[in-house]
């Protein structure tokens, strides 16, 4: 059984003069202070990739910086999804007997760390060398096609999708890491300038600097016991001109997976750490998961399903579209805020109570999907 027992996060946004393996060693440390744990207990290591810092054994990289020997140090790579899979890998080294404590941290300066044409060109290697990336498409383009497949599909409209940057916006307000607070309306969102239609400047995620860790233990330590329940993970393709009909189904497979081994449903859920590198991303995950009728993610928002009084309160952070968006660290921030709020750490935020959650991310165009269930035992 492995348990979360260390978490944290830096403040996204701006780090000027300082590298990744900076941001990272920051967090870790502070992840290692959260569980009570020295660092010589970690005994494994899973790190994730940084575009402005492109060693090959990023693994070792931090395990030289943090002056520690673990048996396993390996370095993951799954876009967006790198963070989920560290922290399902970890969870199997420890189901495997292989290590006691992991730590899986990413973290970046991507946004001073580089320039912004830079970041833009590194993330649009994603595409297939032969059929896309001749064309000139970028990340936000491949995701627009998928969103206008979306929109086409269900109905919904592009004011629906403004509904979730609305509500992460809002929610980021609460926290003082978040790198955007300013409130936003629909209106706004739709009078931003276009990026790729249909989405808009604010439908898609900033690039920030961050980093965030997490350590998976064999036992609980100190404060509550959070333990991975259930896992899955599901790669059904790596170019959007390969992707399946069904925009949800990596995330559907991967969820039902993670469900099944849990022994639980969506409708067990009372808090959800989801991926939201743009609105239709988000839209498409809530929908295909069963936490919005088809079409309804927007509207769903609006009504406060999704909100810290909702039936699903969700990135309470306020996701990669307010809290932001450092590669890796990204989707772990949404675990360090979920684990928060399962602990009852995450003051005004606080839901009212968070037994059970999901955690969901993707990476490249909707390629990979990993998923967890986190389940308070104590």
């Amino acid at each position: 059984m492995a348990h979360l027992t260390g978490v944290a996060v830096t403040p996204f946004g701006k780090h000027p003069g300082r590298g990744p393996v900076d941001l990272m060693e920051e967090a870790a440390l502070s992840a290692l202070a959260d569980a009570g744990l020295p660092r010589e207990a970690v005994d494994g290591l899973v790190s994730g990739y940084a575009t402005t810092y492109p060693h090959l054994m990023m693994g070792t990289v931090m395990a030289e910086r943090l002056a520690i020997r673990p048996r396993h140090a390996h370095q993951a790579q799954v876009g967006g999804a790198t963070g989920a899979v560290g922290i399902i890998l970890a969870r199997h080294l420890i189901a495997a007997g292989a290590c006691r404590h992991v730590l899986v941290v990413g973290g970046e300066n991507r946004l001073t760390g580089q320039s912004r044409d830079d970041a833009v060109k590194t993330l649009a290697g994603v595409g297939h060398p032969v059929h896309e990336v001749p064309l000139g498409a970028s990340i936000p383009a491949y995701y627009a096609l998928v969103a206008a497949r979306h929109l086409h599909e269900t109905g919904a409209s592009e004011a629906d999708l403004a509904e979730l940057a609305v509500l992460m916006r809002r929610h980021a307000a609460a926290h003082p890491g978040a790198q955007l607070t300013k409130p936003i309306t629909v209106a706004d969102v739709m009078a931003s300038k276009p990026i790729a239609t249909p989405l808009k400047f604010l439908d898609c995620c900033p690039i920030s600097d961050g980093a965030a860790a997490v350590i998976v233990s064999a036992e609980p330590l100190q404060g509550a016991a959070i333990r991975i329940a259930g896992w899955g993970e599901a790669h059904t393709h790596q170019h959007v001109s390969e992707m399946p009909d069904d925009l949800g189904l990596g995330a559907k497979l991967a969820a039902a997976q993670a469900f099944d081994t849990a022994g639980r449903s969506a409708a067990d859920m009372r808090l959800l750490g989801l991926y939201d590198s743009f609105t239709a991303t988000l839209a498409v995950f809530l929908e295909a998961l069963g936490f919005a009728a088809p079409g309804r993610a927007g509207p769903a928002a609006h009504d406060g399903r999704f909100s810290r009084e909702g039936r699903y309160p969700l990135n309470l952070h306020g996701g990669l579209m307010s809290y932001g968006h450092p590669g890796v660290a990204g989707f772990l921030a949404h675990v360090v805020e979920v684990v928060r709020q399962m602990r009852g750490e995450a003051g005004e935020r606080q839901v009212a109570d968070a037994p059970l959650a999901y955690c969901h991310a993707d990476g490249g165009v909707f390629s990979s999907h990993a998923g967890f269930v986190l389940e308070r035992t104590a």
